[in-house]
C-alpha cells in the first residue's frame, strides 16, 4: 500500500508542535503525537509541585494572552496545560493531531544527488517541491501494524526533554544492579500518582542525584512528605552548582532590567557585530560583570547559599547565558534549615548494596535513589533519523547547528522547533514557527548552505566565549538581536516598540511580535 501523501508533517504536540501547527494550519498539516494528549513535557514530565519558571506574561502566545496575565504567581503545570488546551481549542488546532501515533522510523525518499551535504554554497532545496521527500512510519495505539506517510516537508517538535532519560555510567559491579533499594529516574517518578509518590518517599532515606530544577522540586516534595520525629532527611548529591533565584526582583529592581531590554543586551556580545560594537562590549565589560556581581550579592543575602555550601564558583551571568538559571521554591531552604534536606558535594559516585559511595571514601545509606540527571535529546533524535543525517547530530560543540534555531543547513526539507532555548521557550518557539510558516509560503528564501553554517558557527562561538556551560543552544544574552534578524529576514520592522524610550528600556516579549 502506498504511503498517505501530504504536504507537511509535524512530529509532536507539545508547546512547539502546537505553535508550528497553528502557524502552518493553512497547509492542513498532519500532527503525530505519541501520547493521548497535548502538552509534551508539561503533561508527562511534571511533578505535583511543578511550576512555571517565568511569569505568565513572559510565557504566552502573542495572539492568546493569559486571562490573568498580570498575576505575579507562577502557574502550576495544570494551569499551563489548561492554557495550552484553550489555545489549541481556540485556534482549532486539535483537528490536525493524531493521538497515540508514535513515529518509529523516518526515511529520506528525496533526490540524494540534488541534496548537497558538503557545505558548499549551493541553494537550499525547495521547501515544497511537489513530491515526497520524507516518509515516516507510525505505530498507532501500540498496534503491531505500521502505517506509512509521505511528506514534502517535515517539522520535528519532539524536543530535548522527556522520553529518553540520561543515565550515568558506572564502573563494573558498581551500578544500580547491586543496590538493594529502589532506583528510578525522574521520568519514572513523574508517572506515579500522588499516593504512590507518598509511599515511595515517606519514612525512606532518599538520595536525589542532581541540582537542577527537577532535582530541587523533588527534594522539596521528599522533605514535605517526611515531617515528624520519625522522618528521614532527603540528601541531594550535587556535582555542579548553579545559581538559583527566589523571584524576579533584585534589590527592589525588576530582573528584566539586567538582561531582557535592548539596552541591557547591548552590554553582551552578539553574532555579526561590528568592530566598533566589539570594542564597545570590551569597554563596557566591567559594567556587565558588575551587574552579575550585583545580582550575586542579592542572592547571597536573600538565600542561605553559603550556609549550606551551595554558592557556585562561577559568575551568575554564565548560568543565565546557558539557560541554567532556576527559580527556587519558596519553602526549600526552610526545609533545609530544619535538616529535612541535606547536601553532598561529589564529583564521582557509585552504588553499593546499602546506598552510595563517593570518591572521598564517604558513604550514604539510602532506600531510594532518584536520578534527576536529565534527558538525552540527541539519542531521541538519532532513534528515528536515518543515515547520513543521523551522523550530522554528532557536532563537536554539543549544540545542533540550527539556522535561526530551526533549519539544519545539511538536512533538506526538515525543520526543528523547540531546540533553541531562551528566557521563554514558548515565545522562542512561536516566533520561529511564524518564521518557518513564511519560509514555507516563499515570503523569503534561505541563504546558501555556506552562509547558514557560518551564522550558526558564529552563534556557537559567542555562547562558548560567554559561558563554560555552552553545550546548550541558548540565546538568552542576545535573544533580542536574534529576533531582530528573524524579523528583518521576514520583512518585518525589527524595532517593535512605540517609542525609543520603550525600545531601550522595556522588556521584550511575545506581545511585541503580534
Amino acid at each position: 500500500m502506498a504511503p498517505v501523501f501530504s504536504k507537511i508533517g509535524i512530529i509532536g504536540a507539545g508547546v512547539s508542535g502546537l505553535a508550528a501547527a497553528k502557524q502552518l494550519a493553512h497547509h492542513n498539516p498532519l500532527v503525530f503525537e505519541a501520547s493521548d494528549s497535548i502538552g509534551g513535557v508539561w503533561r508527562h514530565c511534571s511533578y505535583s509541585s511543578t511550576k512555571l519558571q517565568s511569569l505568565r506574561c513572559d510565557y504566552e502566545f502573542s495572539d492568546f494572552p493569559w486571562p490573568d496575565r498580570d498575576s505575579t504567581s507562577f502557574p502550576s503545570y495544570t494551569e499551563i496545560l489548561e492554557y495550552l488546551t484553550s489555545y489549541a481549542n481556540y485556534f482549532d488546532v486539535l483537528k490536525f493531531v493524531r493521538f497515540n501515533s508514535k513515529v518509529v522510523e523516518i526515511r529520506f525518499v528525496g533526490d540524494m544527488e540534488a541534496t548537497d551535504l558538503t557545505g558548499k554554497p549551493d541553494d537550499y532545496p525547495t521547501i515544497l517541491p511537489g513530491h515526497p521527500v520524507w516518509e515516516i512510519a507510525v505505530q498507532t495505539n501500540h498496534s503491531v501494524t505500521i502505517e506509512w506517510y509521505a511528506f514534502e516537508f517535515l517539522v520535528v517538535c519532539i524536543g530535548k526533554y522527556g522520553d529518553v532519560p540520561k543515565i550515568p555510567e558506572f564502573p563494573r559491579n558498581k551500578g544500580p544492579e547491586i543496590f538493594q533499594g529502589k532506583v528510578l529516574h525522574t521520568i519514572d517518578y513523574c508517572k506515579l500518582q500522588k499516593e504512590e509518590t507518598s509511599q515511595l518517599l515517606k519514612g525512606k532515606k532518599v538520595a536525589v542525584i542532581g541540582f537542577k530544577k527537577s532535582a530541587i522540586d523533588l527534594a522539596l516534595e521528599c522533605a514535605e512528605e517526611n515531617q515528624g520525629p520519625e522522618a528521614q532527611p532527603c540528601t541531594m548529591v550535587v556535582r555542579t552548582l548553579h545559581w538559583t533565584v527566589p523571584h524576579y526582583w533584585i534589590w527592589g529592581l525588576p530582573f528584566y532590567m539586567f538582561y531582557s531590554t535592548r539596552s541591557s543586551q547591548f552590554l553582551h556580545e552578539k553574532p555579526n557585530q561590528s568592530f566598533l560594537r566589539t570594542l564597545l562590549c570590551l569597554l563596557l565589560s566591567p559594567m556587565r560583570r558588575g551587574a552579575s556581581k550585583f545580582i550575586e550579592s542579592y542572592l547571597l543575602w536573600k538565600l542561605p547559599l553559603q550556609k549550606h555550601g551551595l554558592k557556585p564558583d562561577h559568575p551568575f551571568e554564565e548560568d543565565y547565558a546557558s539557560c541554567q538559571m532556576a527559580i527556587m521554591p519558596e519553602n526549600f531552604f526552610s526545609e533545609a534549615d530544619k535538616g529535612k534536606i541535606l547536601f553532598k558535594r561529589a564529583s564521582n559516585w557509585w552504588f553499593s548494596k546499602e546506598g552510595i559511595e563517593f570518591d572521598d571514601d564517604t558513604k550514604l545509606e539510602a532506600d531510594v535513589v532518584v536520578l534527576a540527571t536529565g534527558y538525552d535529546g540527541k539519542k531521541k533524535l538519532k532513534a528515528i533519523l536515518p543515515e547520513p543525517f543521523r551522523t550530522l547530530l554528532e557536532y563537536p560543540s554539543g549544540i545542533m547547528p540550527l539556522y535561526r534555531g530551526t533549519i539544519h543547513p545539511l538536512v533538506p526539507n526538515m525543520a526543528f522547533v523547540g531546540y533553541l532555548e531562551s528566557v521563554s521557550n514558548l515565545h522562542t518557539s512561536e516566533l520561529r514557527s511564524i518564521w518557518l510558516a513564511r519560509l514555507v509560503d516563499e515570503k523569503f528564501k534561505l541563504p546558501s548552505v555556506e552562509k547558514m553554517i557560518e551564522q550558526t558557527t558564529k552563534e556557537m562561538a559567542v555562547t562558548k566565549r560567554t559561558t563554560r556551560f555552552y553545550k546548550r543552544h541558548c540565546i538568552s544574552t542576545f535573544s533580542i538581536n536574534h529576533s531582530d534578524e528573524i524579523c528583518e529576514e521576514m520583512g518585518w520592522n525589527s524595532w517593535r516598540k512605540k517609542n525609543w524610550i520603550s525600545e531601550a528600556f522595556s522588556p521584550y516579549g511575545s506581545q511585541d511580535y503580534i
